[in-house]
């Protein structure tokens, strides 16, 4: 039979023992193949973490904004308003940081986009 033939498990001279069936054995990729694909899969795990970090920082950095008046903010008690804790130098500073996580962001979901079409 060839290598890869499955043969029906039988009893073997009585006994009752049973052969177990010739499988398939997978077979591995090639190691140079395997070990091209370690630094593409460290830098998508890399730049998944990146993803959640970024994710998770910028939930509170848009909560954190002032309502311009309008909108879900004031259903939720965004239009009261209060100087307390806000200032022109303060608003343009977190504006200025959500932009950058944002736009850190919006770069690694296309990075770990194109590491995706490229891999498979």
């Amino acid at each position: 039979a060839a290598t890869g033939d499955v043969r029906p498990a039988r009893d073997v001279a009585g006994s009752g023992a049973r052969r177990l069936p010739l499988t398939r054995r997978p077979t591995a990729a090639p190691p140079n193949l395997q070990e091209a694909t370690r630094p593409v899969d460290a830098l998508r795990i890399s730049l998944q973490l990146l993803l959640v970090l970024t994710s998770g920082l910028l939930i509170p950095l848009v909560l954190l904004h002032k309502g311009k008046g309008g909108g879900l903010s004031d259903m939720f008690g965004g239009g009261v308003s209060s100087s307390i804790g806000s200032s022109g130098v303060a608003e343009k500073n977190l504006n200025r940081l959500t932009i950058m996580i944002a736009v850190v962001w919006a770069v690694v979901i296309v990075l770990l986009g194109l590491i995706q079409r490229v891999t498979n």
